[in-house]
């Protein structure tokens, strides 16, 4: 269920209408803070020809490992004042992480977590006003639903005891021990979106009026954000399996990973109300009512998780496939075919960040009852790409 403030959404909805197209970020990444609650841009609204073209191959080079140690890390947020807030799945705690010793405060554990299969303490992200709220929100599995929530970190507090008590903003969407979602993002219009998974019920996906299968946008404050394609609808697009990674490119458009079944994983360029054809579709349709994917890959070569942009690619990690991904962009179509990297050397990839420039960090997941745990796993890397 939709936490409701029919008052704040009259607002937006009456202020919708002052929005111009488009909105855009400033030198280091952030949101302006006059960005409104216009979606992201599409395809449409800006020209691939004057963009350039990343190169056809890239480069990774492996800087170093931040920090080992992680139990079956899932959300990573990085912090404007230094440190990684990482999420651990199964314990349903948040640490945070020095980026430059690799040193772990304990946040404390989120209340109400419910980890079980898939399921647990998933995405993190941070207010766009984190500088001045300091709230932290977090995609989590309760013993009901899957949810999100948010909480103020105050980092001057004991260890173990730095987390307020959660404040739950959205609720309802379908759980399972499996394809449960879990990717939270706050966009360039400073709306929250949400990826979402089917939870195991494939009807779920087409059914606009479940939460399953599907990328949500919200408000801060939970409420559907206006100009969404469907009326009073926090749905963003639908006919997802289960998305897992949520990034947006320099001309602010979004894309999302998601998990095939057995032939088709994708890489998907969104836009709002668009069907993306699950479960009649898997990978590439002759049905032109489906959005086709911008790459899709066997399932082996990837089972898909987090993704990030950088250097004009998405990068993309791969958990049974245990590598990186990347996919160098014209627009939103792909403009070489997608080039792996650290194909098996690091196991199961489960989250990519941008570090800002050429740099990326990426946690493994070999602790997540699927993959062979080595010395130190799991880990987080700083990466070099091109």
């Amino acid at each position: 269920m939709i936490v409701q403030r029919r008052a704040v959404s009259a607002v937006l909805a009456a202020s919708v209408l002052l929005v111009t197209a488009g909105c855009s970020s400033d030198g280091g990444g952030s949101p302006r803070a006059s960005a409104d609650a216009s979606p992201s841009r599409t395809a449409a609204q800006t020209s691939p020809a004057a963009e350039e073209t990343p190169p056809a191959k890239g480069t990774v080079k492996v800087v170093r490992t931040v920090a080992e140690g992680l139990n079956t890390p899932w959300g990573l947020a990085p912090l404007p004042e230094g440190g990684l807030l990482v999420a651990s799945r199964d314990e349903g705690t948040i640490t945070r992480v020095d980026e430059k010793t690799g040193g772990k405060t304990d946040l404390g554990e989120v209340p109400g977590v419910s980890a079980a299969g898939e399921g647990g303490l998933l995405g993190l992200a941070l207010s766009p006003d984190y500088a001045s709220d300091r709230m932290v929100y977090a995609y989590f599995t309760s013993a009901s639903d899957n949810r999100v929530v948010r909480m103020i970190y105050d980092p001057a507090r004991p260890a173990g005891d730095q987390l307020g008590a959660p404040d739950t903003v959205f609720r309802g969407i379908p759980k399972g021990m499996i394809h449960n979602g879990g990717r939270i993002a706050f966009g360039p219009d400073r709306m929250l979106y949400v990826g979402t998974g089917e939870s195991g019920d494939r009807g779920l996906a087409q059914d606009k009026k479940s939460l399953g299968g599907k990328i949500l946008r919200l408000t801060p404050e939970g409420e559907p954000a206006a100009g969404n394609p469907f009326p009073d609808s926090a749905v963003y697009s639908y006919g997802h399996r289960n998305v897992q990674g949520l990034a947006w490119d320099a001309e602010q458009r979004l894309f999302a990973s998601e998990f095939g079944q057995d032939t088709w994983d994708e890489l998907n360029a969104i836009e709002p109300g668009a069907d993306y054809g699950w479960p009649t579709a898997e990978g590439r349709s002759t049905d032109s009512k489906f959005r086709d994917p911008v790459a899709q890959w066997h399932t082996d070569d990837a089972s898909p998780s987090g993704i990030a942009y950088a250097k004009g690619s998405i990068w993309m990690a791969g958990l049974k496939g245990q590598r990186l991904w990347r996919v160098p962009l014209k627009g939103t179509a792909a403009s070489a075919d997608p080039q792996a990297f650290l194909d098996g050397e690091y196991g199961r990839l489960r989250t990519v960040v941008s570090a800002g420039g050429d740099k990326l960090w990426v946690t493994t997941s070999n602790t997540d009852g699927r993959g062979d745990p080595k010395k130190g796993d799991d880990r987080i890397l700083e990466l070099e790409v091109s």
